[in-house]
Formats: structure tokens, C-alpha cells, sequence
């Protein structure tokens, strides 16, 4: 038994600028348990600031080491490792990474694809695209570039101040196209006459467009607005997700299996998005190649009826860690057809990225 982590640091191919600021690297927590003959991976989708959410990749290695990974060395089942971590407050994408190990771990076990052994499967994700904001010239060019690959929704960054400018010229430029935007909390109760102007871009939905951690204005707003509210920093539980949509504060939800604590309480949002007869589709953080196969699992779901934010990681890196990377055919990835989440590690690019690397146990 050996459940050891490696940090690495992987150079995107061009900085991804949202309204909380600009990535140039993937500084990401990797997590590896063997067992058994078996060798499970998962990683944490925390990033070295607390910009996104609460955590960062220092308190999140901190829960892990010193609260998580002695409960993960047992090898429950995911669902008894959550209910045993629930003493722990908070701290949702230290728990997910743990989580998700045992998925992998736990699928292989029983010799299954994760795909389906979350079971409900329909084969394939729908994929959409997200452009972080850059010169609205070259965002013209990554949307024809990707409408030309066959993305089936294109969302793009906004802020306050710049949301005129970035749909304006979208919506000129394409006046068809299935658009949504994200504005990453960036706005607030006093701009609410603003945010209302965004209704004259036809958008599918308008995601997060207030506070991280709010239900109460975004309901205020959605009674106000055409286009749909998708919620995603807000719902980081089963119980944020009921209250968003009893209050009416979104028709969408963005799940990140990270932010809500795992797999395990992204199935059961997307229970209560079914029993509301709102939609729901699967987020990203610019995961490598190992997170992106439980996203891309995930998506695949019968219950995820959204494109969501699962592109081929060619978009991110000019080489992932994995020697299996995800290709896309016609706007749609598979999910890995091998045991667990499927990937094969490319050990001469992991060896490259590692800047730091140990044991847990």
C-alpha cells in the first residue's frame, strides 16, 4: 500500500486571463494509490492562489496530509470516505481529490470504466469551448477556430466594464451561435441596470455573474432578467443546489466535481437539476490529463444535457502527462474505454513537469 502525490508546474500553451487574473502555468497537486496491483490516480483542482474559491493548493495538501490521506489509506468506498471526512469542514477540493482516488481506485477494482460504473452512461460528452479574455481580435479568431472543430457552445470570459465590448463583438461577428458568457463574480448588486443589458446578446446563459458564495442577489436578478442564470461558485453542495433552485436563483448549474467535494455530490445535484427541470453540464479547471478523464466520464452522463467545458487538452498544453489523450470527433469525446478513468501516465512528461514529489503514507 503507498499513496504518494507529485507537484508539478506545466507551462499553458498562451495565458488564460479571467477576471481574477491571468494563468501562464498549471501548478497542480497529483495524487497516485497503490494497492493491490492496482494504481489509481486522481489530482486537485486547486491553483497556488485562492482566487477561484477558498482553497489553494497549500491548505488543500495540508487537509490531505495531515486529515484525508490516513482514512484514504484504509480504502473505503467513496461513499464511506465522505461520510467519515465530514467531521472536516469545508474544504471540498481537498476531499474531491481524495474522493475521486477511490473512484479510480474502486472502478478498477471492479474492472469497469468509470464511465460506466457511476452507471447511466450515454457513451459520449458534448463539448463546448471557454476563451479567457484576451484582444477581442484574437478572440474572434479562437472562436472561428473552434466553431470550425465542431464545439458545440462557445462561452467567454467577461468583467465589468469590458462585457459591451467582448458580446458586441461576438454576437456581431456570429449572430447564430450557441453563446454563453461567464463573468466570475465579478459584479454586484449595484450593477444590476448592466448586467440586465446582457439580455440583448441571446446567451444561453449568463454564469456567476455575482458574489462567489451568493443565492440571495442572483435570485433577485434572475426574476429580473431573459437569459438564464447559471450558478457555479455558489454551489458547493447538494444543499446549495436545492436552495438555488427553490429560490429560483438559477435554471443552470455548472458542476465541478472539485468544488462540490466529488463525484458523489455531483450525482446527487444533478438529481435535484433533473427533479427541477433545470440543466446541467460539466465545468473544468484546466485540469491535466488525469482530471480531465473524470470530467469527461462524468459529462458523458445521461443526466448532463449541456456541452460543458471538457475540450481536448490540446487546447492547454503542447504536451499533457498522458499518452492518451482525448480527441474529439463531431463536437463529442468518449470517455476512455479502459479500466477506471483509462489513462496511461507518459512517465518522461510527468519526470519533466515534477518540481516537487513524496509519500504520504
Amino acid at each position: 500500500m503507498k499513496l504518494s502525490y507529485k507537484k508539478l508546474k506545466m507551462p499553458l500553451i498562451s495565458p488564460f486571463t479571467t477576471s481574477f487574473g491571468t494563468d501562464r502555468d498549471k501548478d497542480v497537486y497529483v495524487f497516485i494509490l497503490e494497492n493491490n496491483g492496482i494504481t489509481a490516480y486522481s489530482e486537485c483542482v486547486t491553483d497556488e492562489n485562492p482566487f477561484y474559491g477558498p482553497e489553494d493548493n497549500y491548505s488543500a495538501f495540508h487537509i490531505i496530509k495531515n486529515y484525508l490521506s490516513s482514512i484514504v489509506m484504509e480504502v473505503p468506498s467513496p461513499a464511506e470516505f465522505n461520510e467519515r471526512s465530514r467531521f472536516i469542514k469545508g474544504n471540498n477540493m481537498a476531499k474531491a481529490a481524495m474522493e475521486m482516488l477511490l473512484y479510480d481506485y474502486h472502478a478498477k477494482l471492479e474492472g469497469m470504466p468509470l464511465s460506466k460504473y457511476m452507471g447511466k452512461t450515454k457513451g459520449h460528452a458534448d463539448v463546448g469551448i471557454s476563451l479567457g479574455m484576451d484582444d477581442i481580435n484574437i478572440t474572434l479568431k479562437k472562436i472561428q477556430d473552434a466553431l470550425d472543430r465542431g464545439y458545440k457552445r462557445i462561452k467567454v470570459k467577461i468583467m465589468r466594464g469590458k462585457e459591451t465590448e467582448i458580446l458586441s463583438s461576438v454576437r456581431d461577428n456570429f449572430p447564430e451561435i450557441v453563446l454563453s458568457a461567464d463573468a466570475n463574480s465579478d459584479y454586484t448588486e449595484r450593477d444590476f441596470e448592466t448586467v440586465k443589458k446582457i439580455d440583448r446578446y441571446d446567451l444561453v446563459y449568463l454564469e456567476q455573474p455575482l458574489y462567489h458564495d451568493d443565492i440571495i442577489y442572483h435570485s433577485r436578478l434572475a426574476k429580473e432578467m431573459s437569459t438564464p442564470i447559471c450558478l457555479d461558485e455558489s454551489i458547493t453542495s447538494p444543499e446549495k443546489a436545492q436552495k438555488a433552485f427553490e429560490m429560483e436563483a438559477c435554471r443552470v448549474i455548472n458542476i465541478k466535481e472539485g468544488r462540490l467535494g466529488g463525484i458523489e455530490n455531483s450525482l446527487k445535484v444533478m438529481d435535484i437539476v433533473r427533479s427541477f427541470n433545470g440543466h446541467v453540464w460539466i465545468g473544468g479547471m484546466l485540469e491535466t490529463g488525469i482530471g480531465r478523464a473524470f470530467n469527461v466520464s462524468v459529462a458523458s452522463l445521461q443526466d448532463i444535457d449541456y456541452p460543458g467545458d471538457t475540450s481536448p487538452n490540446d487546447k492547454y498544453f503542447t504536451h499533457d502527462i498522458v499518452k492518451n489523450p482525448f480527441k474529439m470527433v463531431n463536437g463529442t469525446i468518449k470517455p476512455n474505454d479502459g479500466k477506471g478513468i483509462g489513462i496511461e501516465i507518459d512517465q518522461d512528461y510527468l519526470k519533466k513537469y515534477t518540481v516537487e514529489e513524496g509519500v504520504l503514507n
